[in-house]
């Protein structure tokens, strides 16, 4: 097979159960060979010098792909540690931690995705693989074999998820109070896992005096019964809205299925995730920290930026994909530049604090504990959000491209709506625009209150389109003046947006 086509961003990923199966375990086990392979060269070392830990979610295709892998290791003369249900941070911070520290780390999981799907994320001391990295990896699958005349290396089960917990904890009770044992006593907290594998979060946060009447979903179920794991999903966020709702909890929380995404709701109900989440958690970075860069996607709306500015921060917008928005944050820093927190409006967030590695629960950690502060002082953590403006109307089309070329096709079209925009009084192209192009508008004669953003997807061929108006009817405004700077392509189905008119 191509193992180029497994490839989705910087992870691979494809369907693992059923007759259209591609991550087989056969695949699995190349690809745990060509890690080794990978890793002697970066590392310039021999095979049984390597350690590799595993980790998976909760899907059901998980274990069978895990060991698939760990075999692969095995028969390049590296040692696999197999070390059962985690999440996708816990598998980098085994690298950087005292008595564990393997040359690499694995993770098998899909994130949000159905559950017929499974895929690998790679880690090494640099953090997650780039795109890269991972097309070196992908090309080593194509030819590598396992050697005759090398003696086999081993499997074992090694526990680690007890030590990331151990470290959760000990954020909570240093960050709060390192002389109480129950430091989130009196705080009520409902998590929702999803069925996938954060469940023993709950359990941690009881352990520290937090009441978790309401939390639900927190058994591992590789089918996500009840709903999809994904703090994006209007469905699994209203269910955690209804449950915090309930039982009069504090604040709710939800992980995606590998527990790299969160997002949370206040005691009202109120969904906190994308605009929202990135405010929350720069406004109590910024407390500390005035001044700071914050680094986003390129889909966040004009209201954050101001809120950032207001609470004495810089806005700087990016690239979509997390590693991108980790990337330019680390090299922000490397330049000189103060840069505590690169985050997606998905909800993947990397704190320089933690390495830069998008963890769910990490930042989940950090909002808990700020609750627990407000909480006391008889606030709320949704006081915070006080100022953040959001837009009237908001939504997103995808427009399908025609073409097998699809990345060069979406270029095509960028170009001559970036060369339409030149020429149109009433189109201000950002400028911040960092990738397709980004438009704002002056509707019903304000400034800058409303804009549209088309670009290339990061893993289908399709272009996106974001489009915010903090005016009621601008969002058809600006969809009928992006339509005639459309109208002439035909390498793109414009009848979504057709339709939206």
């Amino acid at each position: 097979m191509r193992y180029q086509a497994l490839k989705s961003g910087s992870d691979v990923r494809g369907v693992a159960i059923g007759e259209d199966a591609v991550l087989t375990g056969e695949v699995a086990r190349t690809l745990g060979m060509a890690f080794i392979a990978f890793l002697a060269r970066k590392e310039n070392l021999r095979p049984d010098q390597i350690t590799v830990a595993l980790g998976r979610d909760s899907r059901v295709s998980g274990p069978d792909l895990l060991a698939a892998t760990a075999e692969g290791i095995a028969a390049m003369g590296a040692t696999a540690h197999d070390y059962g249900m985690c999440t996708t941070p816990s598998m980098y911070m085994a690298i950087v931690t005292e008595g564990f520290r393997p040359t690499g780390s694995i993770m098998i999981t899909a994130s949000h995705h159905p559950w017929k799907l499974n895929g690998l994320k790679f880690f090494t001391r640099e953090g997650g693989l780039g795109f890269h990295d991972l097309d070196d990896l992908l090309a080593l699958a194509e030819t590598v074999s396992a050697p005759t005349n090398t003696v086999r290396g081993s499997v074992s089960a090694v526990p680690f998820l007890p030590r990331y917990t151990e470290h959760l904890r000990r954020l909570i009770i240093d960050g709060l109070n390192p002389g109480v044992a129950k430091p989130l006593l009196g705080l009520h907290v409902v998590v929702d896992a999803g069925n996938g594998a954060g469940g023993f979060y709950a359990a941690m946060l009881e352990s520290l005096g937090a009441w978790i009447e309401g939390s639900q979903f927190l058994e591992p179920d590789g089918h996500f019964p009840n709903h999809v794991p994904n703090p994006e999903n209007a469905q699994a966020m209203d269910s955690l809205a209804q449950a915090v709702l309930r039982v009069g909890a504090d604040v709710g929380v939800i992980f995606d299925a590998d527990c790299d995404r969160a997002a949370i709701v206040d005691r009202t109900g109120k969904e906190i995730n994308r605009n929202r989440l990135i405010a929350m958690i720069s406004a109590i970075l910024l407390e500390d920290d005035p001044g700071a860069t914050i680094v986003t996607d390129s889909v966040t709306s004009s209201g954050l930026a101001e809120f950032i500015q207001e609470w004495g921060g810089v806005h700087y917008r990016y690239k979509r994909g997390y590693r991108n928005v980790i990337d330019e944050a680390v090299r922000l820093n490397a330049a000189g530049i103060d840069c505590p927190l690169a985050i997606e409006t998905s909800g993947h967030a990397a704190l320089r604090d933690n390495h830069f590695l998008d963890d769910g629960m990490y930042l989940v950690t950090l909002l808990l504990m700020k609750a627990m502060q407000l909480k006391q002082r008889d606030q709320e953590l949704g006081s915070l959000l006080n100022g953040l403006k959001e837009p009237v109307e908001s939504t997103e089309i995808r427009l399908s491209i025609l073409t097998e070329q699809f990345a060069q096709t979406g270029k095509l079209v960028i170009e001559p709506v970036m060369d339409y925009a030149t020429r149109q009084p009433t189109w201000h192209i950002a400028p911040d625009n960092r990738e397709g192009v980004r438009i704002s508008f002056d509707l019903d004669g304000g400034l800058n209150n409303g804009w549209f953003l088309l670009r290339l997807s990061v893993h289908d061929p399709v272009m996106p389109l974001n489009v915010e108006s903090d005016v009621p009817g601008g969002v058809k405004t600006i969809l009928r003046e992006l339509y005639r700077a459309l109208a002439q392509e035909t390498e793109i189905d414009l009848q979504p947006l057709r339709e939206a008119l």
